[in-house]
């Protein structure tokens, strides 16, 4: 495995427009040109003999020190004709791979037979590589198996996530230029929905001033995404409403005192209301509103009893095995990917990430972006396509407030509200809008939709990539 700048045809071929190419980039020599070191990967630890894809893993290399780690899973299908969808996890902070294992990826870990030792790995039918290739990425650093290097190293934002991201896809086709043709798609969920359309928009303007490179963008796809932050809390009261968690007189009572806005009570009356609503939220699980809540597991890193590492294992499976909740089933995830055998294979490069978590949600972040609606109605002006679903039992980010700012786009319908179907039943409702903008709603799903219903979100997406009505 080698690191190499990304593949690209040679720009200059005379010596003499060459020596005054570089003379006129002197200045800006000193500037690393990214990186990008890659692996396939034909096995994995915990797999049951050759995966049944093709698995390849790197990382990008950026000129600021930050080294960008991604799985990369070919469609088994037609790669050289299928899209290739950048997933983004949300967060900010949750591993890549938690999408590619949890949520759309081929494989899954066999929680319910696990017995200790290494997790076993299991195929997914229901992945969206069946129907696409994927570039699943670890963003920003810090999250997964991203790192910075220096001493000086510089707190992740808004602005630099979308920026390095940039940079992550050109270098990632400059190395792999025979997708360059493939049709692009930004894709994610949760905290993304704040990433997806600004990165798209970043790329759609490169595009407009002469940029090649990634020419061939088009359109988004967001699951439950956060669009707008001062939107999506005030949100949640009327969903928690309309599903019977909030009584009428509670509802009524908030939204006469607070009228709409629950993030901050105005009032005396609002914040006596907003605790009536607390206590009947108290003990709810934000991203499935009938699921079971539980803690998810701690990390094996944070376990200070002296136990060897097989009794240790013992103990969390107890632990997590007495539980039936879905939190209980990630700490596989940090079992297999802090395991040493695992990391080889994946080329993990060696004391840069001590211990892997799902999810860091005390990653140093700086949330710099309140709202994307702008950057969804730019982009659907420009003729880029849109497919935007929710998962209609998360409150986190509700139906309701997806609903709502796509309203404030005022386009016009062109698909009335109507059930959308997989095996002759009801599985969501759909609508359809100009300009190439899809909703969706995924009944009985929480927060991350493929999560909790693969099939019927892989039918979803395998129809709207293919322009077929869902």
């Amino acid at each position: 495995m080698a690191t190499r700048p990304p593949h690209r045809p040679p720009l200059v071929q005379s010596p003499s427009l060459l020596l005054l190419l570089l003379l006129l980039v002197h200045p800006f020599l000193s500037a690393a040109t990214p990186s990008i070191t890659t692996k396939a990967v034909p096995r994995l630890p915990g797999f049951s003999g050759p995966l049944p894809f093709s698995l390849e893993t790197g990382y990008v290399a950026l000129d600021d020190g930050v080294r960008l780690f991604y799985y990369f899973i070919q469609s088994e299908r037609d790669p050289a004709e299928d899209p290739v969808l950048l997933w983004l996890t949300g967060g900010p902070g949750c591993s890549a791979l938690s999408g590619l294992v949890y949520e759309i990826g081929p494989f899954y870990f066999d929680f319910h037979g696990y017995t200790g030792g290494l997790p076993t790995l299991l195929y997914k039918p229901a992945s969206w590589t069946k129907v696409s290739n994927v570039i699943f990425v670890d963003a920003p650093a810090g999250t997964g198996f991203s790192y910075a290097t220096g001493d000086k190293r510089t707190i992740p934002s808004d602005t630099i996530a979308i920026q390095q991201l940039h940079v992550f896809l050109e270098t990632w086709f400059g190395e792999h230029p025979q997708f360059l043709s493939n049709p692009l798609y930004i894709s994610g969920d949760s905290y993304s929905g704040i990433i997806i359309p600004s990165l798209a928009m970043k790329i759609a303007k490169g595009i407009e001033v002469g940029d090649e490179r990634l020419i061939n963008l088009k359109g988004v796809i967001a699951g439950n995404p956060l669009t707008d932050t001062t939107t999506a809390f005030n949100a949640r009261i009327p969903f928690l409403h309309g599903m019977g968690i909030i009584p009428d007189e509670i509802y009524e009572a908030a939204r006469e005192g607070c009228g709409g806005e629950y993030r901050w009570p105005s009032n005396s009356h609002c914040a006596n209301s907003l605790q009536d609503i607390q206590e009947c939220m108290r003990g709810l699980n934000d991203v499935h509103v009938l699921e079971k809540i539980c803690p998810e597991y701690p990390s094996l890193a944070l376990q200070k009893q002296p136990t060897s590492q097989d009794h240790g294992r013992r103990r969390l499976t107890e632990s997590a095995v007495s539980s039936l909740c879905r939190n209980a089933t990630y700490f596989l995830s940090e079992l297999w990917t802090n395991d040493e055998a695992v990391r080889e294979s994946l080329a993990i490069h060696k004391e840069t990430v001590p211990s892997w978590l799902r999810c860091d949600f005390n990653l140093p972040y700086t949330y710099e972006i309140s709202s994307t609606v702008d950057d969804h109605l730019a982009l659907i002006t420009k003729g880029y396509r849109a497919m935007i679903y929710s998962g209609d039992h998360d409150s986190k980010v509700s139906y309701v407030d997806t609903q709502a700012w796509i309203r404030r786009l005022n386009l016009p319908i062109t698909d009335r509200w109507r059930p959308w179907h997989l095996d002759d039943q009801i599985v969501g409702y759909t609508r359809t809008y100009s300009n190439n903008l899809t909703y969706a709603t995924v009944k009985g799903a929480g927060h991350t939709a493929p999560e909790y219903m693969p099939r019927e979100c892989l039918a979803m997406i395998d129809r709207w990539l293919s322009g077929q009505p869902l």
